[in-house]
Order: structure tokens, then sequence, then C-alpha cells
């Protein structure tokens, strides 16, 4: 149901609101059927005040319930001490059906009691998606809501890119609107930022400090930036990242040199807690001419060594892998023996929903992906390729009708999910994480006004960047 009117959202069987402050009335009902009135309304409701309310009301129960957005740093911190190991976090981007497939999230981590998972949005997908940053925490907030969830919740910014080609003809055209998206994820309860200005490496430089530098300068730079805005008491966990993926695989003096730059630039400020290297993997993976995706080798000494460097040298919890949602499933146990931190899957989930989305909408959106999205077709590319790699970008433009798939229809596809999600969960050996984030992460209820939530959104355009 969508909620028609101001009155209606905010005082209904379950809560009630006065004077800018929501009480539970009946936490069952809430659970049962307002959350889920609340996400429609978020996700069909066509009143923007109303979308509005529904964010406050989100972030304002789960901070009377315990459902605290958090940083991960200090989790981090502990495997960079060397404290914590034997674990690898997956940072999982839900870029449709969010409220399903976060509420299997959760579920499958209620069942082995893990902690140690992020739910992230890169920045090109919070474009192409259609989920401002905003609605995204809200959304997985309310989700954890629905599965009975309690605690510490990480939200990352992924690829918080720097496009090479924008920068170099205007650099404070591509900073500043980065910049915007950072302070605007960071009020969204975005407390773990992943900084991408790999982009800028230059390969043709002669020295690897000079190949390095505008990426580990404009990495302090954010790192400050983003030091300026956080909230008091939380050290955003920021990462950053020394090789472009889908280019040629990291080294370990390509780490040094990134990392003993940064170090010079940023000074006394809190560093960076993971850093993001290229193993051989490419985002969303290599399509074959039938649809199919080749198999990719990853390089697990290079994750394994620069990990050790990462923490030996540097302090922090280890290297981090992106691209590996496609890779095939008996690559993931070997993640944690070789010390990665974190792990970025994506892709494989969209293909879920697609491989199980009704066939007519299946087909109203192919059809939409060859008129609209034309442009993009390589010239030797199979309609099964460009299909495969054009497909994301129909998720904002049909995310409601998506989202208003049958019940079943929905259900069939968040249980397969679960079951993919409780595979890697157990692969990367993250049961039992729980305790460990209770323990490390101090999470921290920050309240926000009501008027804090009524504030317009922002218009950013479109957004370019990573998948």
């Amino acid at each position: 149901m969508i909620y028609k009117t101001e009155s209606e959202l905010l005082n209904n069987e379950a809560i009630s609101e006065q004077n800018d402050k929501i009480t539970i009335k009946n936490l069952e009902i809430l659970q049962k059927k307002t959350v889920d009135d609340l996400v429609d309304t978020i996700i069909l409701g066509q009143d923007p005040h109303l979308r509005r309310l529904a964010f406050w009301t989100a972030h304002n129960l789960g901070e009377q319930i315990g459902i605290l957005p958090s940083s991960i740093n200090s989790l981090y911190e502990a495997m960079g001490k060397n404290e914590l190991s034997g674990f690898t976090v997956p940072a999982m981007n839900i870029r449709t059906l969010t409220y399903d497939l976060a509420r299997a999230v959760f579920r499958s981590a209620i069942k082995i009691n893990a902690g140690a998972f992020i739910f992230e949005i890169a920045k090109s997908e919070i474009g192409y998606t259609d989920q401002r940053p905003l609605e995204y925490s809200s959304i997985i907030i309310l989700a954890a809501i629905k599965e009975g969830y309690k605690g510490a919740i990480f939200i990352q910014g992924d690829h918080f890119q720097v496009k090479a080609s924008n920068y170099l003809k205007n650099p404070d055209n591509e900073i500043k609107p980065l910049k915007e998206l950072i302070q605007e994820a960071i009020d969204a309860g975005f407390y773990n930022i992943d900084i991408d200005t790999s982009t800028l490496v230059d390969l043709s430089k002669p020295t690897l400090d000079q190949q390095q530098e505008l990426n580990y300068r404009l990495c302090a730079d954010f790192t400050q930036f983003i030091r300026k805005l956080q909230p008091e008491g939380i050290d955003i966990s920021i990462g950053g990242e020394i090789g472009e993926v889908g280019g040629k695989n990291s080294t370990p003096d390509e780490l040094k040199a990134f990392m003993d730059g940064y170090k010079k630039e940023s000074g006394s400020e809190k560093g960076i807690s993971k850093i993001s290297i290229q193993t051989g993997t490419s985002h969303g993976g290599v399509v074959l001419p039938d649809g199919s995706i080749a198999k990719v080798s990853i390089d697990f000494d290079t994750l394994m060594n620069l990990s050790q460097i990462s923490r030996s040298d540097y302090g922090m919890a280890g290297a981090v892998q992106h691209g590996a949602s496609t890779l095939p499933n008996e690559a993931f146990h070997r993640f944690p023996e070789v010390g990665c931190a974190e792990i970025h899957l994506a892709t494989q989930f969209q293909n879920i929903v697609y491989d199980y989305m009704p066939l007519p909408l299946k087909e109203k959106i192919y059809s939409w992906l060859h008129e609209e999205c034309s442009s993009e077709r390589k010239e030797k590319w199979t309609d099964d390729q460009f299909v495969y790699k054009t497909r994301k970008k129909a998720l904002g433009k049909f995310k409601k009708e998506i989202h208003s798939l049958k019940f079943e229809e929905r259900e069939k596809i968040s249980k397969v999910l679960e079951e993919e999600f409780s595979f890697l969960f157990e692969q990367l050996k993250i049961k039992n994480t729980k305790p460990m984030v209770d323990k490390y992460v101090q999470a921290k209820a920050l309240h926000k006004t009501k008027d804090f939530f009524l504030k317009e959104e922002r218009d950013l355009g479109v957004l370019e960047g990573a998948d």
C-alpha cells in the first residue's frame, strides 16, 4: 500500500508521531505490514514530501530498534593488527529489488550469526538504478526491521570514482560533483566510502611514484574532505585503489609507491582501511558470444602478497577483490585463505533476478534496450552479448515495474538469492562474526530531525563510473 497522506503515514496501527518523535505502538504490525507500506511509498509513491517522510520514519525507527548505520573501520583496524583473521567481508551491490534482496541477506546472516557484511552501491549504479543514497539506506533499514536484525549495519559508497578524461579536461568540474555525492552519502548514513582515483594512474610515466602520483594525491585530498564531514564519534572507513579493475595485475611495488605517497600527502589524518587491487577480474565478467561467462583465473598469490604487505607495513585490513560475483563457486573459499579483507559482489545477483523475472517483463526490458541503448553496441557483439552488457541500464527505468511483480514472483527470486547469499557467507567464513562486530564496532545512534530529511533531494544528474 502507498501512503496517500502524512497523517496516514505517521499515525496508524503500528506507529504514531507527536512533536517530531515516532512511537512504536505495535512491533508485530510494524514488521508484518507497515514496513512494506513504507517501502511501497518510497519506491512507487509520487509525492516527494511523503517519500522524504518515509525516509525519516525508516531512520527514526531504526534508531529506536537498534539498527544503526555504522563504520566498519574499527573492525578493519583490528584485522590490520592481526587481532582478527580467517574471514573475508562480502560487500554486496544491490541494484534491483533492493528490499527483497536485503531481506534475503539479513535472513542468511541471522541463520549463522553473521555481522561482518556490507551493503554497497557504486556511483554509477546510483544513476542507472535510480537509487539515491537516502533511498538506499532507508530501504536497507526497513529490510532489517522486517527480518528482526539488530545492531550495526554497514552501508558503503562503492567506486566513488574520478573519470580520468573529465578530470584531465577540467579537474574542478569532476571533483566538485563527487564531493557533493560524498556529502549526500554521508548524510544518508554511508559511513564506509571507497574512493577510486586509480583511473588517473599513468603507466607511461618513468617511475612508479610518478605513475601513482595523481592517484595518491587525490585519494589523500578526498580522505581529508571525508574526515571533515564525518559525524562526531565516527571514523568513516575509507578505501583506496591502486589498479583499475580490468587492467593489468597489481604489484607490491605499486602498492608501496601508492601508500608511501598517500601517507606523505595525508599527513596526520587517519588513513584508508583497505586497498583495492587488480588480480585478473573485470566488472560483470567477460561475456562470450552465446551469453555465457568466460572462466577467469584470479591471481591469488598477488592477492595474498598484497594483503600481507598492506597489514604488516601499513596497518590496513588487507586487499580488496572487485568483480568477483561471476566467479565459479569453487573459487570463493580461497579468499579467506589468502587473507583477502573484502570482496565486492554485484552482477551475479542481478543475473539471478533476470533469470527468474517473468518473461513478458524481461522481453519488454530487452526491447527497450535495443531501442534506447543501441549506440553502446560494439560491432562484433552478438545480441546476447549486447543484452548482457547493457541490461543493468534498464533497472532504474523499470524499477517500479520490477518492484510491482506478484508476491510469489518476488518471493521466488528472494529465496533463490537467499541460497546464494548463504553459500557465499559460508565460503567467506563470516559465520559467528556478529560478536566480533559487537565487540569492535561501537554502533552509534545519530539522531537527525524531521527537517533534515525534508530537505529537497539533490539532483546530481547522470553519474558515471565503474560498475
